[in-house]
């Protein structure tokens, strides 16, 4: 019977939505699986066949774990807000709602053709406002928040404000963004403003001033992975730094417990570093420095306090408030210029890239334990978010300070007599050669002669804090998250501004929808777009929106215009996969505490330090106000590769006169011309052969092209590369799935290598994994006949060897997501099945169900074509035995006087005895025995025979 895979595939795709198939529910009796995707942007591409990759791995999973009798969850969703759409809805006026819509439609259409097992009844969009009801509900949860450092968690507000009513700021311990020192009687005398502007300083959501990628083009903020060399990714608008007033997520305050959570997640180590290095935890010592002829000072952090007497100069940040105070009137024009150029510079290109810039701000430091003046420059390699914005420069013992100091000829002191302080110097690790402070030098009686580094920099710690220079302080790198869009398509913040100072909205009022608005531009005046917005102001009495002419600040107030970032909207959107149709919660416990959190989490790994960074912080703070069980939100992690695209080239001929034809010469006869390669769309593309029609057709300019043959065709180059449209080397998976079926677009996208490694896309081999389901569906059936060939006769030992050993391969590979060596261990079993004739009913019907996870759709039709009931889905995974992979017999090496010669087959139960015996009567040895006495025969049990002769 013919292995009609579009008929099967369309059959069993309704069948699964018309029986609710893969709708899980929680159920006590049955232990839990919870398997997710990373939230996908539904972009108006669709998706090209790299995208499905993660998803395919993910559902596999899925399905083996269902076939274990887990109850799993493996919902999918979409992250709906953007600035795609939004740049679109500028360009055309179209609203983002309709865009969205119709690519999600598209998304769900391609999703589905492929087969996977997703719970579409728990779908949720961050655009709709029955989802960002629950951002903004964890929003005002935050700004009505703070962290306390002493119970590492966060407490309520109210807490904070009794505590400043009987205490003030005495002995707090909390997360702040800058230290402020008040009685209890300054706070119980504070208006309520000054109040309010005083807790700001310690809310979780809090407004502050941030440096910012600024987008004029765009009129909006960019997070650092939509800025690439200094323009934005959407669009190219150059983008500069700018201090702006944002709503900012104190991220920083959990970087501890971040960085704790790591050690019990099963993630890659890789990942793990990158956290860890992003997070940045440094233990160090806050020093003061007084500006020379000024009663000022300021304070710098350093890791290596001990290093103080190599210092030879200071930096600031560029964005320093600092650096408006130190910079001397006959700099102020070359300093004003460097800051222009820092402005175009993300942070991220400053921690990229090493080149050395700078300038003089004219001002002078004094060293704290020598006395000496120090310059003050100001250089970009310094960020103002880490530390304090300012470093003491060693440049004898750091590379990034000895690079600057030869730049601009400052001076080098060695800490150790006769130390190389060349560039090759530094160690690769940390960029310090310094071993051991120098002999020598003291102090008031302060000495580290002698001292390991150590002990020199607890030394000089303890010299620091009890001189009152300074302080011991615990540092992290990692930023407050910054959470203001001047966007339209974005979830709205929940508030609205009295006084001047921000109130949210009552939570029984929301979700606070997103108005309709004409234009989806900033405004005129240089308002964010919903600055736009007629009816978007707040009437606090009737607790709802009312007309902005009404707003007289009394009784209706203005709404905040930004709205909030992509990541807003993905940072918990797990936990309402647990409960998407509940309305009093973000999750109902029952929910939460039966699905807890994510087992198997499947993304890029360019989600490192973004997304699973601020997710992670999220749910910790949802753990804190006990909504979440457990504070890490995903378990499991695995990073899918990229598939790179496979691009073909034409070749064509040079010419002068464009007034003629353009000619292309194949791959094999290019080398007789002068030619120029040019990509050509991959889909009119066969194993390398060009359909030359379907080429005339593609481009207006090549409707008249000719053509030098080689063999009757036309064979293209070709090259891998990103997949990309601008490559013409995207390939649509709704092609494939036309062409060759579902199930072999997802045997083959895993089958190209491990899930975690980046490899090429390459149509030509695709033919294969097609061939090996005709093969698997032919064992089931008579030759050239629409009859089942199976029977209930006696398997042979072979076959149950070959099931058998299939079955223990396959699970362990999927357990290791080695989905590539379990296919190639199922391309061997059907191999060996279909020599050995097997027709037995109970050994196939165990093949249908391990190959389920895989081809789900030919598993079905197999499935019930065996008479089964119900879905293959609910089989239970076939368990194989060890009996029946005792090998009957073994290989032994034969060796003459330790040279192995050849290798003989014996019955595993062979004794020494009959082993010795048969090897000696071997016509084979005869020659190596000839006119030789053996001395002694060795014997290796199941590995090697040595025969010694002389």
């Amino acid at each position: 019977m013919e292995y009609n895979f579009r008929e099967i595939e369309k059959k069993w795709q309704k069948s699964w939505v018309d029986n609710k198939t893969y709708k899980v529910a929680e159920n006590k009796d049955k232990k839990k699986f919870y398997v997710l995707n990373m939230f996908p942007y539904p972009s108006g591409a669709g998706l090209h066949v790299g995208h499905p990759l993660g998803y395919i791995a993910s559902d596999i999973y899925a399905r083996f774990k269902r076939l274990q009798g887990y109850n799993v969850l493996n919902p999918m969703g979409y992250d709906a807000y953007g600035l795609p759409a939004e740049q679109y809805a500028i360009q055309t006026g179209q609203h983002p709602a309709i865009t969205t819509e119709t690519n999600i439609n598209h998304y769900r259409e391609q999703l589905d053709k492929i087969g996977f097992s997703f719970d579409w009844s728990r779908e949720v969009r961050t655009c709709d406002p029955k989802y960002y009801h629950w951002t903004q509900w964890a929003f005002e949860k935050m700004f009505n928040s703070y962290f306390c450092k002493n119970c590492q968690k966060a407490k309520p507000i109210e807490n904070l404000i009794a505590y400043f009513k009987e205490n003030g700021s005495k002995d707090l311990n909390v997360a702040e963004s800058e230290e402020l020192i008040f009685t209890a009687d300054d706070w119980n005398k504070m208006s309520d403003k000054e109040q309010q502007q005083t807790l700001m300083n310690y809310r979780i959501a809090y407004l502050g001033e941030t440096m910012v990628n600024w987008c004029p083009g765009l009129g909006t903020v960019l997070a650092n992975d939509e800025v690439v060399d200094g323009v934005s990714e959407r669009g190219g608008y150059p983008v500069i730094q700018k201090k702006m007033q944002q709503w900012c997520l104190r991220t920083s305050a959990y970087s501890q417990r971040l960085l704790d959570g790591l050690d019990t997640v099963a993630w890659t180590d890789s990942i793990k570093e990158t956290q860890r290095n992003w997070i940045g935890r440094s233990e160090g010592t806050e020093m003061q420095f007084k500006i020379a002829e000024n009663d000022k000072n300021f304070t710098i952090f350093t890791t290596r306090a001990d290093t103080i007497f190599g210092v030879t100069f200071m930096v600031l940040a560029p964005e320093s408030e600092l650096v408006d105070e130190l910079t001397t009137p006959d700099h102020k024009a070359e300093v004003e210029e460097y800051l222009a150029y820092v402005k175009k510079r993300t942070e991220l290109d400053r921690m990229s890239d090493r080149k050395v810039t700078g300038v003089f701000s004219g001002s002078y430091a004094v060293n704290p334990f020598t006395g000496d003046n120090i310059p003050i420059w100001i250089s970009e390699y310094v960020l103002a978010g880490y530390g304090t914005g300012a470093i003491m420069a060693v440049p004898a013992h750091d590379s990034r300070d000895y690079a600057f100091a030869k730049h601009f000829n400052l001076p080098i002191i060695p800490l150790i007599e006769g130390a190389d302080v060349s560039e090759e110097s530094f160690d690769a690790k940390d960029g310090i050669v310094m071993n051991s402070p120098s002999e020598g030098v003291a102090l008031d009686g302060f000495n580290l002669n002698g001292k390991t580094v150590k002990e020199a920099i607890a030394a000089t710690k303890e010299f620091v804090t009890s001189h009152n220079l300074g302080r011991v302080k615990v540092n992290y790198r990692l930023r407050d998250a910054t959470f203001s869009r001047q966007r339209y398509w974005g979830e709205p913040f929940p508030v609205y501004y009295k006084n001047g100072m921000p109130q949210m909205i009552p939570e029984e009022c929301l979700p606070l929808e997103l108005p309709e608005i004409d234009k989806y531009e900033p405004t005129e005046t240089g308002e964010p777009p919903l600055g736009r917005a007629k009816k978007w102001a707040w009437d606090e009495a009737n607790k709802c929106i009312v007309d902005k002419s009404l707003i007289d600040n009394e009784k209706v107030f203005a709404l905040e215009l930004n709205t909030m970032p992509g990541f807003a909207g993905s940072s918990a959107y797990y936990l309402r996969y647990m409960d998407p149709g509940n309305d009093k919660a973000l999750v109902g416990k029952d929910a939460d505490e039966y699905w807890q959190n994510v087992d198997l989490y499947v993304g890029g790994t360019e989600h490192a330090t973004g997304h699973l960074i601020y997710s992670r912080f999220w749910n910790k703070f949802l753990f804190d106000n006990g909504v979440s069980s457990k504070e890490e939100p995903f378990q499991k992690l695995i990073n899918q590769g990229m598939i790179q695209g496979r691009s073909n080239f034409v070749y064509r001929i040079n010419s002068d006169d464009h007034s003629k034809a353009p000619v292309f010469v194949s791959l094999g006869l290019k080398d007789k011309y002068e030619t120029t390669p040019i990509h050509v769309d991959v889909n009119i593309v066969s194993n390398d052969v060009l359909d030359t029609d379907a080429f005339k057709a593609w481009r207006p300019e090549y409707n008249h092209a000719e053509f030098i043959l080689e063999d009757g065709k036309y064979v293209c180059g070709w090259a891998v590369e990103k997949m990309s449209k601008s490559m013409f080397n995207v390939v649509n998976p709704d092609k494939i799935v036309e062409v060759y079926g579902a199930d072999t677009l997802r045997l083959y996208e895993m089958f190209l290598g491990p899930v975690e490694a980046s490899k090429p896309w390459d149509t030509n081999g695709i033919d294969g994994c097609h061939r090996f389901l005709k093969k698997f569906w032919n064992l089931f059936w008579v030759k050239n006949a629409d009859e089942l060939a199976i029977n209930d006769e006696e398997p042979t030992a072979e076959s149950l060897k070959s099931v058998h050993k299939l079955i223990k391969k396959v699970s362990e590979d999927i357990e290791k997501f080695s989905y590539n060596t379990a296919i190639s261990a199922f391309m061997i079993a059907v191999n060996e099945l279909g020599q050995q004739k097997c027709k037995n009913a109970a050994l196939l019907k165990k093949l249908v169900i391990v190959i389920a996870p895989f081809a789900p759709h030919i598993a079905e039709e197999l499935w019930h074509t065996l008479g089964e009931k119900g879905s293959v889905c609910d089989a239970a995974w076939p368990k194989y035995e060890e009996k029946y992979l005792a090998e009957s017999e073994i290989q032994i090496t034969i060796s003459f006087n330790g040279k192995a010669r050849y290798q003989k087959t014996f019955a595993t139960d062979a004794s020494n005895d009959e082993i010795q015996k048969a090897v000696i009567e071997d016509e084979r040895s005869l020659k190596y025995l000839e006119g030789k006495n053996i001395v002694k025969v060795i014997i290796v049990p199941k590995k090697i025979v040595n025969i010694v002769i002389k």
